[in-house]
């Protein structure tokens, strides 16, 4: 999560949605940077509003905007498994290195207490809510429409912002047979409902 505080902007660090680079792009132009931990750097908008929020009260009005990236909710799943399938993590339980990308979605399509650790992984549009449930970020934007990201951002920072690719999950396959990938679309219907509303301008 990265504050600018002239800009009134705070950058939310969904996971898997290019939030690295934009750190490593960013975070010298940042006001306050939480990073590293992720219990830190992935702070939700929730936990944002309740416990950041309020340290920001004495900068005084205006009121500071969210933004967000949102990824096209199965290549999340994709980055996910991919991510999982690094070298630092065989013989953990959440590796995925001995698991297909269709045993993976299987074992995510079960209700979270019966998934295996590999695939307890929620949802987006979680990170996203406010205390009531809403998504509520004020600028969303679709990550595979970052060039309009890095075009808002540089106009609210007032210069140009790029990136270079980091934090790259090796490459593996990850087909899905049609059925099981009609079943995937069907559960995450209300995920590419919030996926499409994002900015893609």
């Amino acid at each position: 999560m990265l504050i600018f505080i002239p800009a009134r902007l705070t950058l939310l660090s969904l996971p898997k949605t290019g939030t690295t680079a934009l750190e490593v792009a960013l975070s010298d132009r940042a006001d306050i940077a939480f990073r590293s931990a992720p219990e830190i750097k992935h702070l939700n908008l929730r936990q944002y509003r309740r416990n950041i929020r309020p340290l920001l009260t004495p900068f005084g009005a205006p009121e500071f905007e969210t933004v967000a990236t949102m990824r096209d909710p199965i290549d999340w799943l994709r980055s996910w498994y991919r991510f999982r399938t690094r070298d630092a993590l065989i013989g953990h339980a959440n590796s995925t290195v001995q698991v297909s990308f269709e045993q993976f979605i299987e074992a995510w399509l079960r209700p979270m207490e019966e998934r295996p650790a590999y695939a307890r992984i929620g949802r987006q549009s979680d990170f996203l809510r406010n205390g009531h449930g809403h998504v509520a970020i004020t600028h969303l934007f679709r990550y595979e429409a970052m060039d309009a990201l890095l075009k808002f951002l540089g106009q609210r920072l007032g210069s140009p912002v790029t990136l270079e690719s980091k934090n790259v999950s090796p490459r593996t396959v990850t087909d899905l047979s049609p059925a099981l990938e009609a079943r995937l679309r069907e559960a995450l219907a209300a995920e590419f409902e919030v996926w499409e509303s994002a900015r893609v301008e």
